[in-house]
């Protein structure tokens, strides 16, 4: 088994919602398999921070940030003009980008609704759209995007929320299929539970924490690492026959039954 099929030496790999959590964690773990990465997130000042830590950890690569807002459109094109102008090419896209608002069905107002399946899967399908001309020229291109067991079953985030992580599941697989014949691989990584800023809050109550091992198998809250390692390895030329998947980083949730 050749090394070069666990190493992304030359690649450039974009990654949304860079800043924090699972995003963070899938530059850090891209970067230690070779590739430059590009950064995008919201907020100016946590993404440069991110993007000094990444540099200072891995200094014989390249990284790259973007600031911007990706639920608005005209963003994820300036993104896109950006990204021409580096003249660096694109390997590897990560949609990690996501966000949400808990609420009944019945009391989401319209524009709540609209901004999470803007954030959570709009985007994810336009990056992919305008990210679909620069993975033709690459020789390992691959796409990641970040789901939910939410979009496999019903949890607790409210039905938009799960409504969009399925519709972005079905996006997965239907890419793979579209773009396979152009060798881009397109896959899904499904998160449970996961150490992050938006589930401290859940988490900090100690009858819900209790409530959540109980239905997890493995009896512990994932680590934003465990989810980057899977869409680092997803990434790989190692991973060269693996498209249209959807692979659970859940603890054995999904397989739990009563």
């Amino acid at each position: 088994m050749s090394d070069a099929r666990w190493r992304l030496d030359g690649c450039t790999a974009l990654v949304t919602g860079a800043s924090a959590g699972i995003g963070l964690a899938a530059a850090q773990a891209l970067m230690g398999f070779g590739a430059d990465v590009v950064l995008v997130a919201r907020d100016q000042a946590q993404l440069d921070a991110a993007a000094d830590d990444l540099e200072t950890a891995h200094p014989e690569r390249s990284v790259h940030a973007f600031a911007a807002d990706l639920a608005d459109g005209e963003q994820r094109r300036e993104l896109f003009d950006w990204i021409e102008d580096l003249d660096c090419g694109l390997d590897v896209v990560v949609n990690n980008v996501g966000g949400n608002l808990v609420r009944a069905a019945v009391d989401y107002a319209e524009d709540e609704w609209r901004a999470i399946f803007e954030t959570n899967l709009f985007s994810a399908f336009e990056i992919c759209r305008f990210a679909y001309p620069l993975l033709v020229q690459s020789d390992v291109p691959a796409i990641v995007n970040v789901g939910s067991v939410s979009g496999a079953t019903h949890v607790r985030t409210g039905a938009p929320y799960g409504m969009s992580k399925a519709a972005l599941h079905q996006l997965t697989r239907n890419l793979a299929a579209e773009w396979g014949a152009d060798g881009i691989r397109v896959n899904a990584v499904a998160p449970w539970y996961i150490r992050t800023r938006r589930t401290a809050g859940a988490l900090a109550d100690p009858d819900y924490h209790d409530e959540v091992l109980a239905r997890t198998p493995l009896r512990r809250i994932g680590e934003p690492d465990e989810v980057a390692a899977a869409v680092a390895f997803l990434c790989l030329p190692a991973a060269g026959y693996v498209t249209g998947q959807c692979l659970a980083i859940d603890g054995g949730f999904l397989a739990f039954g009563f």
